[in-house]
C-alpha cells in the first residue's frame, strides 16, 4: 500500500480473506519461528515457543497501542491530515479494531475521494463487520476511480463468492482482472487463471446423494 507506514507491515487486504477459498483448492499456513537469547534457561520447545510468542506478541500489541495513540492524537490536532487518518485505519485494520477502521477509512477518503487503496480496505473492513452490500460498494469505488486496479475487484469476487454465493459472478469479475493482467496470480503463486479453474470444475462437480 503506497501510504503505509515503515512502522506497520500491514498483511496484504486480499489474502486473510482468501484462506480456504475452495476445499482441497487452497491452502496456507503461518509459521512463527521464535529464538530466545543465548542466557535463556533450557525448556522444552513447545514451551519455549509459547513463551516468546507471548512476549513477542505482548510487545507488538504495545507498540501497536503506542502507534494508535500517536495518530489519534495526530488527527484530533488537525483533522484534515488525511495522511495520518489513513495511517490511523491501517492501524484498526490490522488490530482488528473493524468499527474504528471503517470510520478512520471513511474520514480519509472524505478529505481524499480518490485513493482505490483506501477503498478497498474499507471494503475489506465492511466485509469483517458483516456488512457485504456496502463491501461492494467500496471495491466498485475502487475500481471506478482507478480502473485497472487489481486487488478492489479480486475482493470483490471474494464477496460475491462467498457472501452471496454466487460463483459465476466472481468469475466475470476476475476475468476483468485478467484482461488487464494475464499473468495475475494469487499470494501462493497460483494463476488467477488456474483458480478459476478449479472454481468451474466445483461448480460442475454434482453433489452427493443424500442419504
Amino acid at each position: 500500500m503506497s501510504e503505509k507506514s515503515n512502522l506497520i507491515k500491514k498483511e496484504s487486504l486480499i489474502y486473510a480473506i482468501f484462506i480456504g477459498f475452495v476445499v482441497g483448492f487452497i491452502t496456507g499456513a503461518i509459521f512463527a519461528v521464535y529464538k530466545l537469547a543465548a542466557s535463556t534457561p533450557p525448556c522444552p520447545p513447545k514451551q519455549q515457543q509459547t513463551q516468546q510468542a507471548t512476549s513477542n506478541s505482548e510487545q507488538l500489541s504495545s507498540q501497536t497501542g503506542e502507534a494508535i495513540a500517536n495518530f489519534e492524537a495526530k488527527v484530533k490536532a488537525k483533522p484534515d491530515n488525511v495522511a495520518a487518518w489513513t495511517q490511523l485505519g491501517h492501524l484498526y485494520y490490522d488490530s482488528n479494531q473493524t468499527e474504528k477502521a471503517i470510520k478512520a477509512y471513511i474520514r480519509s477518503l472524505e478529505l481524499n475521494p480518490d485513493n482505490a487503496d483506501v477503498w478497498t480496505d474499507l471494503g475489506v473492513m465492511y466485509r469483517r463487520n458483516k456488512q457485504p452490500e456496502k463491501a461492494i460498494e467500496s471495491f466498485e469505488k475502487a475500481f471506478s476511480v482507478k480502473p485497472k486496479h487489481e486487488p478492489s475487484r479480486l475482493n470483490k469476487g471474494i464477496v460475491l463468492l462467498y457472501d452471496f454465493n454466487k460463483p459465476e459472478e466472481a468469475i466475470t469479475i476476475w476475468e476483468e482482472i485478467l484482461a488487464i493482467n494475464p499473468d495475475a496470480k494469487l499470494n501462493n503463486g497460483m494463476p488467477l487463471t488456474e483458480a478459476i479453474k478449479e472454481i468451474r470444475k466445483e461448480m460442475e462437480t454434482p453433489a452427493p446423494p443424500k442419504e
